[in-house]
């Protein structure tokens, strides 16, 4: 696990759709202070319904040692699982379908 190095916490990176991980990302910092580093991606404006080219809306590189998933757009949550897979950064993706390895979907 990637490790802050002045302050030896976990990195977590969260990505969400129009406040759609706000509550979790409150939770995290009302009982996680000072455990995590924590570092959001918002995607706040309108998307058509089918995105070939996710590129504009994701980073070029993920460093993180857990990704949370709160897209709402399934093009997004599927290219982020990818990207994560390839760099062995697990991802919980709550409520998606997604099969694969590294990618923790727990229900909603």
């Amino acid at each position: 696990m990637q490790k802050d190095n002045k302050t030896n916490i976990q990195h977590i990176l969260v990505f969400q759709q129009n406040g759609s991980g706000e509550s979790k990302i409150k939770g995290i910092k009302q009982y996680g202070s000072g455990l995590f580093r924590l570092e959001t991606c918002s995607i706040d404006e309108g998307l058509p319904l089918v995105i070939d080219d996710t590129s504009e809306y994701l980073p070029k590189d993920i460093k993180a040692d857990l990704v949370l998933d709160y897209f709402k757009h399934l093009d997004l949550s599927h290219d982020l699982a990818n990207m994560c897979v390839e760099r062995n950064i697990p991802v919980v993706s709550p409520g998606k379908k997604m099969r694969l390895p590294g990618v923790f979907i727990p229900p909603t």
